[in-house]
């Protein structure tokens, strides 16, 4: 690519703002039930605004998918008083990682 930047993020703080000013209006509208659909929401805006190397990144993720491993995390969670939780941030990053990838 010569030069110029081949790495960069083209997103915008107003952008940012808004989308997380939905995220949390709709994370307590529904009592915490949507906040799967809110991480995906904004980590998906970051993602598919991140180019590496000159080629953009795309995140394919959805809440949905995201759900039934956040309802598995808490019950996880939940039995082992508390313990399992400090796994739940590295199983997230992974989640993301396995759904994301290089646009074409």
């Amino acid at each position: 690519m010569g030069k110029g930047r081949s790495s960069y993020f083209d997103g915008g703080l107003f952008q940012y703002i808004g989308w997380v000013i939905l995220g949390i209006i709709v994370t307590v509208c529904t009592i915490g039930i949507c906040y799967p659909w809110s991480i995906t929401m904004i980590y998906g805006w970051k993602i598919n605004h991140t180019v590496i190397e000159g080629k953009r990144m795309k995140f394919h993720g959805s809440a949905i998918g995201l759900f039934g491993h956040w309802i598995k995390w808490w019950f996880f969670t939940l039995i082992t008083f508390g313990i399992y939780g400090f796994w739940v941030f590295i199983k997230l990053e992974d989640w993301k990682a396995r759904n994301t990838t290089f646009a074409n």
